[in-house]
């Protein structure tokens, strides 16, 4: 049993100064340390957000016009994917919030009758048909939703961030953490001293030695106190999400009013995918790619030609290309064992990663936050505590990497060796299941498409399956439906077609009346011309 009076956090960056925000938030009268080495910078490339993040902020009680200047801020409203279902075969969005299945007669299902009886309607209109706010994103447009027209989209749980996670960090430290009593020791952990019960001290390269009854590591890949001192051992997932290299860069923009879009647009190429993240100051930019398929400088050649292509917003065949900042970054995609053992918890990186394509690395790092900090409440920590803190954010995990996983393992690119690989191999993790009730991501897609013959509301994963061309109901099912029904169900969705209509009339009339966001960040964040 532990009894956690003092917690030291080793490492600096998002996930070290996230960790300390939570943790002194929830625990004042505890004593929070952060360790932060100046001698390892942070990656800095974790500027997309979920919506998720938003219940974190509220927690902490973080006011978006105190850190969103600081931080190069904008909004995102959605993921945008190109070209993943085949080479040039457009677009489709992953929007956030809630969806909205007013005036239908089966909710999501309607859809897919109005796509049978229309087999070229394209399959982005399906987010389009059920998120209100999707139509202010694709046109960069912000609106609160005072009107009450964009149906059940709220601006405060609806809507994430694009920033500089490192001067988010750098934010949290000295305007959160630092005012509200976290210790910071400048200096690099020279020794790690282990003993029955976990980490009994670290030595630091300023002499001082470093006790603590709960240990946070936030040191990155490196693992410095759960894998490097403890010798937890690492789920390798690079069976099913092989990619394992970024080439990274940032780019100037030539028009804020079009470039800066209200969401992460991820396009696949030859071998991987490119995100496209606007903050306020410049676009991030970058290639995640497998160096098992291309070598790192074929691969720099390929991003290259791509930020020079029509692909981009902004098409400038003529971008000099050659004069930006490039970073080779290597990863790997998986989750210790275990994230707590012991008197270590780690966060982050440190903890586990999975590949960028939908934005998880904050993710993670919030989530197994609150987590703690909902173990940490119940007083002393038992064996039981730990392990069901384990069980939980593996869990989380493994069904988030199986939910990327499903942007191949539903593609039908096969124009490169890399495509044709990545979408037939098995997707199923290499990992024992954590109980014997557990549904994998995989398991409930299939449930979807074959017995339920429909998907859930909640979450994304239906977005995704209907972008990819995954439909759970086809013309024999709504046949076999009509004993249900007792009438023609295509009949019954006229009228659900009218009132999709007169809503998106409604949802245009909203963004014709509202800012573009770099208007509305203007006038109501950065106040600048």
């Amino acid at each position: 049993m532990i009894k956690v009076d003092k917690i030291v956090i080793v490492g600096g960056g998002s996930a070290g100064w996230m960790s300390a925000t939570t943790m002194i938030k929830a625990f004042p009268e505890k004593e929070i340390v952060v360790i932060e080495s100046p001698d390892y910078p942070t990656i800095g490339v974790g500027e997309s957000t979920l919506g998720a993040i938003r219940s974190w902020t509220k927690f902490i009680d973080l006011d978006e016009k105190d850190f969103m200047p600081s931080c190069d801020a904008v909004y995102k409203m959605s993921i945008k994917f190109t070209d993943f279902y085949k080479k040039d075969a457009g677009s489709f969005h992953y929007p956030f919030g809630f969806v909205f299945t007013a005036g239908t007669i089966d909710g999501l299902t309607d859809w897919y009758a109005k796509k049978i009886l229309n087999p070229d309607l394209d399959v982005a209109d399906y987010a389009r048909t059920f998120i209100p706010a999707l139509t202010l994103a694709e046109q960069n447009k912000i609106s609160l939703n005072e009107s009450g027209r964009l149906g059940n989209f709220k601006f405060t749980r609806d809507v994430a961030y694009h920033f500089d996670a490192a001067k988010f960090g750098e934010w949290l430290k000295f305007n959160y953490c630092l005012p509200r009593g976290v210790k910071l020791i400048p200096a690099t952990v020279t020794n790690v001293v282990v003993g029955e019960n976990g980490i009994e001290s670290l030595n630091l390269s300023d002499g001082k030695k470093i006790e603590a009854d709960l240990f946070i590591d936030c040191t990155g890949f490196k693992s410095l106190l759960l894998e490097k001192a403890l010798g937890e051992s690492f789920i390798d997932l690079s069976n099913m999400l092989p990619n394992n290299r970024a080439w990274a860069t940032r780019i100037p923009y030539t028009d804020k009013q079009k470039e800066m879009e209200p969401f992460t647009n991820c396009t696949a190429i030859e071998n991987g995918w490119v995100w496209n993240i606007p903050s306020w100051e410049r676009i991030g930019t970058g290639y995640v790619y497998s160096d098992k398929y291309v070598s790192p400088d074929q691969a720099l050649i390929e991003f290259k030609n791509h930020l020079k292509s029509s692909k981009m917003t902004h098409f400038d065949e003529n971008r000099d290309v050659d004069s930006f900042e490039y970073k080779d970054i290597r990863f790997k995609t998986g989750i210790h064992d275990r994230t707590w053992v012991k008197n270590v918890v780690a966060i982050g990186f440190a903890a586990g990663f999975i590949e960028p394509l939908e934005s998880s690395g904050l993710f993670t790092v919030h989530e197994f936050l609150m987590k703690l900090v909902k173990t940490l409440h119940r007083g002393e920590v038992t064996q039981w505590d730990s392990d069901a803190y384990n069980m939980a954010t593996k869990k989380q995990f493994l069904d988030f990497a199986e939910f990327v996983a499903m942007h191949y393992a539903l593609s039908r690119r096969d124009d490169t060796k890399y495509w044709q690989d990545v979408t037939n191999r098995s997707f199923q993790p290499n990992v024992p299941d954590l109980t014997p009730s557990r549904t994998t991501t995989f398991e409930s897609l299939a449930e979807s498409m074959f017995n339920l013959n429909k998907y859930e509301q909640r979450g994304g994963l239906h977005f995704i399956a209907t972008g990819l061309n995954y439909f759970p109901v086809d013309k024999a099912t709504i046949e076999e439906w009509e004993l249900y029904y007792s009438q023609d169900y295509y009949q019954l969705c006229q009228q659900t077609f009218q009132n999709w209509k007169a809503m998106r009339e409604e949802w245009q009339k909203e963004a014709d009346l509202s800012s573009t966001m770099y208007d509305y960040l203007s006038n109501n964040i950065y106040n600048r011309e």
